[in-house]
């Protein structure tokens, strides 16, 4: 299923500045501390109701800027995986460490691929509109960054699983609902095994890896633009599309 072209986004939209892969540095390095001090975090080096280092001490340790280890510890408390004292610093959280977060069971077979594309389709358009009404500057730099990252990789005929999940997060991020990106964090891996087999329905002589590129450039302009309703349909028609693509549009029968 293909998005409509004649819902696509307004003149206004196509003037939107294009994803500047430049800017995903900083954007790559948050994630990077993020994940470090989330796997020390699960791995008990910082146990719950524990003190973290302060920013510069961590900013020293990790080989990053105090703004970047300030952007990470800022999704951590998101994620309510740290809280903060006023005058005392940053402390793990002891109801909301990842090993306690929510999770899924692991993808068995086809039809629960097909199950997950019908829970992200529950979700994700939601997301979309939120992220049209509610996104800022350093939300709108995020979705960019993965942006790049698939506009590149498409232009070598490649599907990156990784920059694809990360554009999708980063719009549930900018929506500035954590039940959203909880959501799709415990979702990854059964995501991934979709957009896998999905970027491998891509490869080939047709244009299947561009048409997908430009569904998800048609959703971060949008978004960039705040056409909430316009954002919520494109997400819908982007994953309808794919979950068609998928499975050559033969949905399978789950009524047993």
């Amino acid at each position: 299923m293909k998005v409509d072209e004649a819902s696509g986004v307004s003149a206004k939209a196509q003037s939107a500045p294009a994803a500047k892969p430049e800017r995903g540095k900083a954007v790559k390095l948050v994630d990077r501390v993020f994940d470090q001090l989330q796997e020390r975090i699960r791995s008990g080096n910082y146990p719950p109701d524990s003190r973290l280092p302060g920013e510069h001490e961590l900013a020293s340790m990790l080989g990053v800027s105090r703004p970047i280890v300030r952007d990470a510890l800022a999704r951590l408390r998101d994620q309510g995986i740290v809280y903060a004292r006023q005058g005392a610093g940053t402390f793990v959280s002891a109801h909301g460490s990842p090993t306690t977060q929510l999770s899924y069971s692991p993808v068995k077979t086809i039809a629960d691929i097909q199950r997950c594309y019908e829970f992200r389709l529950t979700i994700e358009p939601a997301a979309a509109y939120f992220a049209a009404k509610r996104r800022d500057e350093a939300a709108i730099q995020k979705i960019a960054a993965a942006l790049a990252d698939l506009r590149e990789a498409t232009s070598h005929q490649l599907h990156r699983t990784d920059a694809d999940f990360m554009f999708h997060r980063a719009v549930t991020e900018a929506a500035n609902n954590h039940y959203y990106t909880a959501s799709i964090d415990a979702l990854k891996a059964h995501i991934a095994v979709g957009m896998h087999l999905h970027g491998l329905s891509l490869l080939g002589p047709r244009q299947g890896l561009e048409e997908v590129y430009e569904e998800h450039n048609k959703i971060y302009r949008a978004i960039a633009e705040g056409h909430a309703d316009e954002a919520r349909a494109l997400m819908k028609a982007h994953l309808e599309g794919s979950q068609g693509r998928l499975f050559e549009g033969r949905a399978l029968d789950l009524s047993f």
